[in-house]
């Protein structure tokens, strides 16, 4: 740069090749997503391609112009000073690569932070990240040739002077439907349980609950947590998202005295959702079996499902997660990641599942197309199973489960990427089965319970789902055709709900999700 050289020319060029950058980039993220797409044979027609470019350009963009510009912001200032006296010929180049190499840092520190396992999407394998590298050197590259012009000096940009240009963008919260509080009281029958996921009921009147670090808990008759774990619990791996799930009694539990874990197998760079079996005896697990492990592995922990219902036939049905990372993997039947897998009681396959002649699909699976399922029951007036399952920006679902039947996932959904990007251009598409209840913004939903006890005559026939960013259980009235949320209830607590159960006696069981997680039990007020 010349002596002569303003700073509203530095400013100016910073500022153009920011949006270059970030526009570069969303449009490279679109394609990423959409290329994806075509190779699950999705069609997209040009019309509903470039619409999807620009909208993820003014929803998307935004976002990506706060992560970009911090790493250009940084990446440009040491390029600049570290040119200013040597490699100054060079000068061009360097702010390229520093630029590139900058948004390279701030994605492996982004995704180090954030919960999932990849924040933006098209990086999730090298392609995309180097498509999106190159976008940024083509800032670095601009901002030079703008900076310097034709001279190559060695003045560089004021970070105080470009700090205006990155600024962080509030989106509102969506709607929130008011609360009506029926005539109920809540009790802590336990509390001091370390994450707690799921509950089942003893026929002597105890309890058992898993804790997401791997321990089995038995609470006793009497409402007393048992000081001790339950001993010879299958090795869980923990950490994110990661642990021990459900617990679920055999249906002939008071003669097998069998009950079944669903948790987090394997290591963070290959690990997988299993299912074991073992008997109960006392405050041990005996004979301890794992019957089956979804495969193939994955990276990361994060999405694993681990929901387990029992259907009438005495077989019993696992839900398993995406990875989040893989999400195109819930559209091919070989593979178990994002699918219902229907299992007998010994792990192995029914022999009437809808893919066992299927030479190209794995015989377990029951139905695939899902994100992440955490509730799942069988209504047994209605003869039909029915799950609901985490969207990511909003697209929660509630869903009523046909044996073969493919639910959309990524090909179809209500959410958005939590970058605001598209998944997908579509909401329902030819082949897959639209949700009959959608959350969008999300509710987060966990455990989920059908009510069908007198105690509370209101909610008899409804399903009562947990949700963990509304800190609520939302009575959702199922129907023949589409549901319908009647309303939220025990908001009061403030609590992240992780399971809802209906207990023997018709009380209503909560599971809240925290390091000192409590169980309560709802009764009718008196």
């Amino acid at each position: 740069m010349s002596e002569r050289t303003s700073w509203p020319r530095v400013i100016l060029g910073f500022a153009t090749a920011l949006v270059v950058g970030a526009a570069l980039g969303s449009v490279v993220q679109t394609q990423v997503n959409l290329i994806a797409l075509l190779g699950l044979d999705v069609e997209i027609g040009i019309g509903t391609w470039l619409a999807t470019t620009l909208e993820d350009l003014f929803k998307f963009g935004p976002v990506y112009l706060v992560m970009f510009g911090v790493s250009f912001l940084v990446s440009q200032i040491v390029a600049m000073v570290g040119t200013r006296f040597v490699l100054t010929s060079w000068r061009t180049s360097v702010c390229a690569l520093a630029a590139a190499v900058g948004l390279w840092a701030t994605f492996k520190l982004v995704d180090h932070l954030a919960p999932p396992p990849t924040l933006i999407a098209a990086t999730r394998d090298v392609g995309g990240m180097l498509a999106m590298l190159a976008s940024a050197a083509i800032a670095g590259w601009l901002f030079a040739r703008m900076a310097t012009g034709r001279s190559g000096a060695r003045r560089y940009p004021g970070a105080a002077a470009v700090l205006a240009l990155v600024t962080l963008l509030g989106f509102p919260d969506g709607e929130v439907r008011a609360e009506t509080v029926d005539s109920y009281r809540v009790e802590t029958v336990v509390s001091g349980l370390e994450h707690p996921w799921s509950l089942a009921f003893l026929p002597d009147g105890g309890m058992l609950v898993t804790e997401r670090p791997g321990r089995l808990r038995r609470i006793t008759p009497d409402g007393e947590l048992d000081p001790e774990p339950v001993s010879g619990v299958p090795e869980v791996l923990t950490g994110g998202q990661a642990g021990l799930f459900d617990v679920s009694l055999a249906p002939d539990f008071e003669d097998s005295r069998g009950l079944y874990l669903s948790y987090a197998c394997g290591t963070v760079q290959a690990n997988h959702t299993c299912l074991a079996r073992a008997r109960l005896e006392g405050n041990d697990l005996r004979d301890l079996e794992e019957i089956f492990r979804a495969r193939p592995a994955k990276v990361g922990t994060a999405h694993y499902g681990g929901r387990i219902a029992w259907l009438p036939d005495g077989t019993l049905v696992l839900s398993l997660g995406d990875g989040f990372d893989y999400r195109e993997e819930a559209q091919r039947l070989s593979s178990h990641i994002g699918t219902l897998v229907r299992l007998r009681p010994d792990g192995t396959v029914p022999p009437d599942n809808p893919f066992v002649d299927d030479p190209d699909a794995l015989p377990e699976i029951y139905s695939y197309g899902h994100r992440n399922v955490q509730g799942l029951v069988y209504d047994d007036a209605g003869e039909r199973l029915i799950a609901h399952e985490h969207g990511p920006r909003g697209g929660d679902e509630i869903n009523v489960i046909e044996p073969g039947a493919n639910y959309g996932w990524p090909v179809a959904t209500h959410g958005l990427d939590y970058t605001w990007a598209r998944v997908t251009p579509y909401t329902e598409y030819p082949g897959t089965e639209p949700p009959r209840l959608h959350w969008t913004p999300s509710i987060a939903p966990s455990g989920m319970a059908l009510y069908t006890d007198d105690r509370f005559p209101r909610w008899r026939g409804d399903l009562l789902v947990g949700g963990l960013v509304t800190r609520a259980v939302h009575r959702v009235e199922p129907g023949s055709g589409d549901a319908t949320e009647r309303e939220r209830l025990f908001g009061e607590q403030g609590e992240r709900i992780r399971d809802v159960r209906t207990g023997p006696d018709g009380s209503v069981y909560l599971l809240t999700d925290s390091p000192e997680g409590r169980l309560l039990r709802v009764t009718p007020q008196q």
